[in-house]
């Protein structure tokens, strides 16, 4: 491609509402221009490397076996009631309605819509196992689309759906798609590691996400150095400490703690370790059946942990932080004191770490007061039930028995679930088994962040000068950089010459043929993240010699004019 008959719009500075350095960055190498909110057109050079992307992952999704097929972005709203989930999605699901006033949505992912196509196609085992995948525009309509691609309403998705005679196929194809999954990221060139993790909205009973790391991401990782054990945090196991709970060694006391909520605070006033506080945190639990009365409870974690809310829903369900009113009225006493002790009836879950707590310090039920020293069975009962209710830390012993845990961050870039029955179930999506017997087919679901993954590329590769992009998805491999092209005739042929041996050699190579300043066409080409750059300048040729700089290098370098060629040949792996 030749600059002059492409389309670049750069820009020197980024709009002040880019939050994040990827959505920087891709407007200011003009990658997306917004529309609205959430909403982005995606110009040439943002297209070219988004195509990179789809291509590496149909690649790949061909060579497991998977078939293409292109589903309806517009999907109609029986669909969703009969799975259930018109009423269970929420606000990001964008409903509409036609001209004769029957409803509609703009679909953020596709498990009806295939499911229904393979309930009307498929009714023998023998047709099985199937899977199918498309890359498509979904929307999801976020409540604060932020972050550019990173969480924009529309995008452009991968998502794949397998269907099976039994769950041990699942599992087999499972597996597949965890190896597919670990190429295609492995190609694409990123930095990445695939977590066990929560099923979320869309159901089933085993998951891993895959995320790029960068310090910026949104989910915490916690993963094992010295095993293979790796999960987001939302599902990391917190085990219970090793040690027996020691017998009470102090008397309990009320200390006087005025102004101090913090735990933090309150064990440094009493000059304690955070890890000998405990929080007692308020919560109201849903009524498990209609009609059925919500319950006040109280969660117990040690000073030093958070509450993990995904693993609480699923130990005590539906449940909400409790109102300051609600607090006053159950316990007496405003947030910020209250604690287990004297608290009547009331359920009391505890963290794994807080049961074996002993002489620690909690809030007294009255304002300004905590005590010291409390133990559970002296003075305080011993806990309704005692779970995993934290978040994992750095240092925490790995589930898996390997070592100790480190934390990272990462931003999720594809997720592979396990659906079962689910919505085959709900659908009726059923086949004859060798026996005659009619069964519910078992599913898989397997989705990527295509244009995600563009932003998070950029959040993993940049520097004070603009994107780095691997080379496998970078809008153009090469540059060739002219000095004069208008000018020098030398120049222009041996650019020329350069260029042609490099596209019919399959270099994806991008010729900067304009008339601009030479400071204007590197910082450019720097900022657009093309990994490697060839500078074609008069002085040079007179001595056979090119520049040459790879986008990380500190300095550039001269090379013969005669061998740059077969040198990008090799350092691209181009066969």
């Amino acid at each position: 491609m030749r600059s002059s008959r492409f389309f670049l719009s750069t820009l020197k500075e980024a709009p002040s509402d880019a939050e994040i350095i990827s959505h920087q960055l891709m407007l200011r190498a003009g990658m997306i221009k917004r529309l609205a909110g959430g909403i982005y057109t995606w110009m040439p050079v943002g297209l070219r490397v988004v195509r990179k992307v789809e291509a590496i992952v149909r690649q790949e999704m061909n060579r497991a076996g998977a078939i293409e097929l292109s589903m309806p972005a517009v999907q109609p709203a029986e669909l969703w009631q009969e799975s259930g989930r018109w009423d269970k999605y929420g606000p990001e699901l964008l409903r509409c309605k036609d001209r004769h006033q029957r409803d509609f949505v703009i679909g953020p992912t596709h498990e009806e819509v295939i499911t229904d196509v393979v309930r009307k196609e498929i009714k023998s085992y023998r047709q099985l196992p199937l899977h199918f995948y498309q890359v498509q525009v979904k929307f999801r309509d976020e409540i604060r689309p932020r972050f550019g691609v990173m969480r924009g309403r529309e995008f452009v998705m991968k998502d794949g759906y397998s269907f099976h005679t039994s769950f041990a196929d699942l599992q087999r194809e499972y597996r597949v798609m965890y190896e597919t999954y670990t190429r295609i990221f492995s190609r694409l060139g990123l930095r990445f590691r695939a977590v066990a993790a929560d099923t979320g909205s869309i159901g089933g009973t085993g998951s891993h996400e895959f995320h790029v790391l960068a310090d910026s991401g949104e989910d915490g990782l916690a993963y094992c150095p010295d095993s293979d054990y790796a999960a987001n945090i939302e599902l990391a196991e917190a085990l219970a400490p090793s040690e027996d709970r020691l017998p009470a060694g102090e008397t309990m006391r009320k200390v006087a703690t005025p102004g101090l909520t913090r735990c933090e605070d309150v064990a440094g006033l009493l000059r304690l370790p955070l890890d000998k506080t405990v929080k007692a945190i308020a919560i109201v639990i849903a009524g498990a059946e209609e009609g059925a009365d919500d319950r006040f409870a109280l969660i117990l974690l040690r000073g030093d942990h958070s509450l993990n809310e995904i693993k609480t829903q699923k130990i005590v369900g539906n449940f909400r932080f409790a109102r300051d009113d609600e607090i006053v009225a159950a316990i007496g006493c405003s947030p910020g004191y209250i604690g287990p002790v004297a608290i009547g009836e009331l359920p009391v879950f505890a963290d794994r770490s807080v049961a074996r707590m002993s002489d620690f310090v909690c809030g007294a039920n009255e304002i300004g007061f905590h005590l010291t020293g409390v133990n559970f069975g002296r003075d305080v009962g011993e806990p309704t039930q005692v779970a995993d209710f934290r978040n994992v830390v750095s240092g925490d012993p790995s589930p898996d028995g390997g070592g100790r845990l480190e934390l990272c961050r990462g931003i999720e870039v594809g997720h592979i679930f396990q659906l079962r029955t689910k919505y085959a179930e709900a659908l009726k999506c059923s086949f004859l088994d060798e026996g005659g017997q009619s069964r519910f087919m078992e599913m898989g679901c397997y989705g990527i962040g295509i244009t995600r993954i563009v932003g998070a590329a950029i959040e993993q590769g940049h520097d004070e000068r603009g994107i780095v992009f691997p080379a496998a998805i970078a809008p153009f491999e090469v540059c060739i950089v002219p000095m004069g092209y208008t000018k020098s005739q030398t120049v222009r042929e041996a650019a020329d010459a350069l260029y042609h041996e490099l596209l019919a050699a399959g270099i994806d190579v991008l010729l900067d043929d304009r008339p601009e300043r030479p400071g204007v066409m590197f910082a450019e080409m720097e900022l657009l993240g093309i990994p490697h750059r060839v500078v074609v300048g008069d002085r040079g040729l007179a001595r056979g010699e090119l520049e040459y700089k790879g986008r990380l290098d500190a300095e550039s370098r001269m090379m013969p004019a005669a061998a740059i060629g077969q040198f990008l040949k090799e350092h691209l792996c181009v066969c």
